[in-house]
């Protein structure tokens, strides 16, 4: 699987992801994780929170890594810096998840190839609440 960045491509995994893992989700309100988590809650995915440092976050349990979630994500949404990406993308091939999200800003082009070489839907520096909201809001 390729990259994605067709509009039809992010609409189609969108509209397929129901369980969403965010990686670097804050409870603090005034962080971008916590307000585009939010956001997706409000329209119906169920959000997993995973930060080592949170307890729960928007009614959710909080797990510390990917590889502790209990059920497997349709989508792993990622708010962490690039210097990351990698070992999130280890887990994600381990967890044999769907699709990878990174967030704008988030950029690692080595990993990200290498989650789409493993067969994983991967889009990469952009918003994922801009894109539901243009394509499906």
């Amino acid at each position: 699987m390729p990259m994605l960045d067709s509009d039809t491509a992010i609409r189609e995994t969108l509209a397929r992801a129901r369980r969403i893992a965010v990686v670097g989700l804050s409870s603090k309100a005034d962080r971008p994780s916590h307000g585009v988590a939010e956001a997706m809650q409000s329209e119906g995915y169920q959000i997993v929170p995973v930060n080592p440092n949170e307890d729960q976050v928007l009614g959710e349990n909080a797990f510390p890594d990917l590889r502790h979630v209990t059920g497997m994500p349709d989508m792993v949404d990622v708010f962490r810096a690039p210097e990351h990406v990698p070992q999130i993308v280890d887990a994600c091939i381990e967890r044999r998840v769907h699709a990878l999200w990174l967030q704008e800003g988030v950029i690692h082009e080595a990993a990200a190839q290498k989650a789409a070489d493993a067969g994983i839907d991967v889009i990469m520096d952009r918003c994922m609440l801009k894109e539901y909201r243009r394509l499906l809001g």
